[in-house]
């Protein structure tokens, strides 16, 4: 049986694989940074939108490890792994002896800011090395264009690194499609690189440099000669926007009745035989579906479950739903199933009719008409009765499994052991992988771990795992931790030092669900590793066609000892953070956490991250708190703030069967305590986003009747993500600049604001004589803050009512930040302008300038604080008639003389600025309806149609 899984598995992979990898030829080539260009300068393209690069160039002295990921359409994000040859990582032979090369990361933009047009080249700009050391930075412009179908040439200018003017060019004759020539002039500064004096950089010269490529289906191979030596660059490039890598030639088909065709019974028979519904939860059991609950209530068969191991929500509906059709009492008016993850509902589906159902399944009818007699309702529907533990229908005994290869979670092998209610027993080899440590720059752990889960009552599971270390190179880091923060992760080496068996996780999760769209956790118990404690989480989670969700957790924790297992340290904490999630367009998703981490750091986590149409995730995160880590790179003048990359990648995509499992990488530093969170046990929002967002997706049905003939409709093959705001961006400029030619009055206003600014020019002295008298005066120090804050969050309030209001309250948030960029824009011109000394600075004149060397875009007039203060309150103060909201931007404005950061003049100026901006900006954009477009999706069309009303 296994030789015939593994031969499945190699032959999916040759059908529908090697042809896809063959087929997929029509990339641009990255340069030795990673970044697509031509040997080592780029060009203005970037990767085709979702595509995945990774590899590895040697171009002496330094060996380069890079990978690059065309995250949006027009941006490129590469990172890099550079090692320099000839130049140790540490001179300290005991404490980084084994760490060999000096080596650096260094992460990499590129924004394409034009398109190639028939007449125009495509241009970019680019800046390399933009966070830590900084050791390679460079910024740049860049023109593409393709002279002929088969030549490319650029030009470009970059300071810095790349230091002046910077060409290239790309030759791929039409004879030979997988072989191109490329030249460069390489503009780079090798001898102002780290460490030049000592390696080869210091024989390095700007000048031409000459190569060529090959491609086969996703590999590619570079070789290049330069004026003093050789360069070589391989990659392979992985398209995350296909749906799938691999045919699903081992899915098992939908429930059909075979072998033996059960007859539906009459509801009396039903009521009085419970091997009716025993027969329909052991068909559904056999098709991994979780906690299945049946009954009938009022006439309607109920059914609520979960499914283990389909990915899409609306067909592992649809195949239960199926299923229920050959085993409903015949009286049966509707079928209502309550699709559930951990028991908790995520969503209703209401058929009415069954005779409609039976035919759009059987492919008689089309979706459109089958649409009419479907409802969905976000979590579970208020005439459906909860359904306890004593309707179950069955629990199936599975015994025990033993897979190589083909399995859900990917193991190469695995012993796992389940039932229906979701009981699981799963042993399997694991492996870490730890990157970057003095001792060694690749460490890593080979472990067999064993996990448990337990259904204990409703909602209430039991989830433990234990491990025992095979093999590992992390007992070879004997550097202590030199942190200054409590070591809430520095000291994980003492940890992974421990090769005895460890009880890792051992914990209580009871789930609830509060109203239909409220659900929460508590948890006790052995959270990870390294924390033991008790908390709980709650989640808002809206219903349908809204993109936003909000949680809270609160965890009390301890840190255990290294031995495993019910030990401890002394270190305790309680961390607390609210969530905010908000969904993007091109499958973009921002989290904001903010409140008290591991190490008793307080701060803010953002987290933005995109999900590909393969289901693949890509992201990045960064953590600024008041932990002031300065442990190198970190200094006292600049703290290190926690960062780094994650990748998920479904499994689904990669075997041939349908799969929920998801791999979970990251790249960060591993021993770092600032920013710290401790390992969420059964977070809700990774738990229901993915069913959340099935359900959401255009009709909520997905793949519902795993019909040939709708495998291309949108609503099961989702097209390429898009997005175009330039339609709705130039109808708001256009309003802009025809309502400014409209303006009349013009000139009164803004000589009667000249008036207004010279009148408090004459009160400036007078004005800061009484707050610097009374500084030290409690009302007028919160008064100042007062100034400083208010505005961050007027513009912080505009944001939310962009992102959550309805039409009208959307579009004046909308307004109220546009207003607040243009007002800070105009400041920013008085500021370079005027180039005024701020109050406090020495001298007699309130109107002296700086001191030379001072940046002029923080010198005194006009306030930004003021400006962007009125211009987001004054588009919400008119389009709702609420005057008072001035008296409250006054008096916030005022605290910024209060606290002498400006004169009453620069107060006043920029709250004029700031009030002008707004109120022209709400005049020309106020109606929203120009602006709204809305997604077309139905089984004939898929586009956008924009609403402009004739003026």
């Amino acid at each position: 049986m296994h030789n015939k899984s593994r031969s499945y598995l190699v032959t999916g992979a040759l059908w529908g694989g090697l042809p896809l990898f063959l087929a997929c030829n029509a990339f641009a080539q990255p340069s030795l940074t990673g970044q697509i260009g031509y040997i080592n300068m780029p060009s203005a393209r970037v990767g085709e939108d979702g595509t995945f690069s990774l590899g590895y160039g040697y171009d002496k002295p330094y060996g380069i490890l890079w990978t690059s990921t065309t995250v949006l359409p027009w941006l490129e994000v590469s990172g890099r792994y550079t090692s320099i040859e000839g130049v140790p990582g540490f001179t300290d032979q005991q404490y980084g002896g084994g760490y060999g090369r000096y080596k650096d990361k260094a992460i990499d933009l590129k924004l394409k800011l034009w398109d190639e047009s028939e007449w125009m080249p495509s241009i970019a700009f680019g800046t390399t090395d933009i966070q830590g050391n900084r050791l390679w930075k460079s910024n740049y412009l860049v023109a593409s264009k393709n002279l002929w179908p088969n030549l490319e040439v650029s030009l470009g200018y970059g300071q810095q690194r790349i230091s002046g003017a910077f060409g290239g060019m790309r030759f791929t004759p039409s004879f030979l499609p997988n072989w191109s020539l490329v030249a460069e002039y390489d503009a780079n500064d090798y001898r102002s690189d780290p460490f030049s004096y000592r390696t080869f950089a210091a024989e390095r010269n700007k000048g031409p440099a000459v190569g060529l490529e090959y491609q086969w289906g996703w590999l590619g191979l570079q070789v290049a000669r330069q004026k003093t030596h050789s360069s070589i660059n391989a990659k392979i490039d992985i398209p995350l926007n296909l749906k799938e890598f691999v045919p699903k030639i081992q899915e098992p088909a939908y429930y059909t009745g075979e072998p033996d065709l059960p007859s539906r019974p009459t509801l009396t028979q039903w009521q009085n035989d419970p091997d009716r519904a025993k027969a329909l939860a052991t068909a559904l059991g056999k098709q991994d579906f979780k906690n299945i609950r049946i009954a009938m209530q009022r006439g309607n068969l109920v059914i609520e479950l979960g499914n283990s191991r389909i990915s899409n929500v609306g067909r592992a509906v649809g195949r239960a739903v199926r299923t229920a059709l050959y085993f409903a009492p015949l009286e049966t008016r509707e079928i209502k199933v309550v699709y559930t993850e951990l028991e908790q509902p995520v969503a209703t589906y209401n058929f009415y009719d069954l005779p409609t159902l039976n035919d759009y399944l059987l492919g008689k009818i089309g979706r459109d008409r089958f649409l009419q007699t479907v409802n969905i309702k976000s979590g579970r529907d208020e005439e459906v009765q909860p359904l306890d533990s004593k309707t179950l229908a069955l629990t199936l005994r599975e015994g025990i499994d033993v897979n190589l290869l083909t399995n859900q979670e990917g193991d190469l092998i695995q012993v796992t052991s389940d039932d229906t209610e979701d009981n699981r027993l799963h042993f399997a080899p694991k492996m870490g992988v730890y990157f970057n440590d003095p001792s060694g720059a690749l460490h890593y752990d080979i472990m067999a771990e064993a996990t448990y889960k337990r259904r204990l009552g409703k909602g209430l599971y039991l989830d433990s795992a234990l491990s025992a270390d095979l093999y590992n190179t992390i007992t070879s880091v004997k550097q202590s931790s030199n942190s200054l923060l409590p070591h809430v992760r520095s000291d994980i080496a003492d940890y992974k030092r421990v090769k005895s068996p460890k009880l890792n996780r051992l914990l209580l999760n009871q789930y609830m669900t509060l109203s239909p769209n409220t659900y929460a956790r508590l948890s006790a118990g052995l959270y990870e590793e390294m924390f033991r404690g008790a908390g709980g989480q709650i989640l808002y989670y809206p219903g349908f066609n809204k993109n936003w969700a909000v949680d809270l957790s609160v965890d009390g924790l301890q840190q255990r000892d290294v031995n495993g297992w019910f030990g401890k340290r002394d270190y305790q904490t309680t961390t607390a953070l609210a969530s905010f999630h908000y969904k993007l367009p091109m499958g973009i998703t921002a989290t904001m956490r903010a409140g008290r981490f591991l190490a008793k750091d307080d701060g803010v986590r953002l987290e933005i991250k995109r999900r590909f149409r393969s289901g693949i995730e890509a992201g990045f995160w960064y953590t600024k708190t008041n932990g002031n880590d300065i442990t190198n790179p970190g200094t006292p003048a600049k703290p290190y703030n926690d960062k780094g990359m994650f990748l998920s990648i479904p499994l689904n995509s990669l075997l041939t069967f349908d799969a929920r499992t998801v791999g979970d990488f990251s790249l960060s530093p591993w021993t770092r305590d600032v920013g710290q969170m401790v390992m969420t046990p059964g977070d809700l929002y990774e738990i229901l986003s993915d069913p959340k967002r099935d359900i959401d997706s255009y009709d909520g049905l997905g793949n519902f009747a795993e019909r040939p003939d709708e495998q291309n409709l949108p609503q099961v093959t989702p097209p390429l993500p898009s997005y175009h705001p330039w339609p709705a961006i130039r109808l708001r400029l256009e309003d802009s600049g025809n309502r400014w030619l409209e303006l009349d009055d013009k000139g009164a206003a803004l000589a009667a604001a000249a008036v207004a600014t010279f009148a408090a020019a004459g009160l400036d002295r007078p004005v800061d004589r009484f707050f610097s008298k009374r500084q030290d005066n409690r009302l007028i120090r919160n008064w100042g803050k007062l100034g400083k804050d208010l505005p961050i969050a007027a513009a912080a309030l505009s944001g939310a009512a962009f992102a959550l209001g309805d039409d009208r309250l959307s579009n004046t948030g909308l307004i109220a930040l546009e207003s607040s960029v243009a007002a800070v824009a105009g400041n920013s011109v008085l500021k370079l302008a005027v180039n005024r000394a701020r109050p406090g600075s020495g001298g007699d004149s309130t109107w002296r300038t700086q001191e030379p060397g001072e940046s002029r875009l923080q010198s005194s007039f006009t306030s930004n604080h003021s400006a962007v203060l009125f211009a987001s309150v004054t588009p919400f103060a008119k389009e709702y008639d609420q005057p008072w909201l001035y008296g409250v931007a006054a008096l916030g404005a005022a605290g910024r003389a209060a606290s002498r950061d400006h004169w009453l003049s620069d107060v006043t100026a920029g709250s004029l600025l700031g009030y002008a901006m707004g109120s022209w900006l709400w005049q020309a954009q106020r109606n929203d309806s120009r602006y709204r477009s809305s997604l077309i999706a139905t089984p004939k069309q898929l586009g956008v149609q924009i609403d402009v009303p004739l003026r």
